[in-house]
């Protein structure tokens, strides 16, 4: 499954774990997308979205 949401085009960020020692290696975060029957243009399609979306009603459920 892709990590972007297709409403919002919310991606994967990267940065950097940093330990005590100040030591740093590369992390990611991932979004939270789930992949949701929703009413697009007027059919139901299988689209992947974001729980912050589906949270704030841009979507409508099928």
């Amino acid at each position: 499954m892709a990590n972007v949401c297709e409403i919002c085009a919310k991606g994967e960020r990267a940065g950097m774990n940093v330990s005590h020692s100040h030591l740093k290696t590369k992390r990611t975060w991932k979004p939270n997308i789930q992949r949701v029957r929703a009413v697009v243009n007027g059919e139901v399609k299988r689209v992947n979205v974001c729980t912050s979306c589906m949270r704030s009603g841009k979507i409508q459920r099928a």
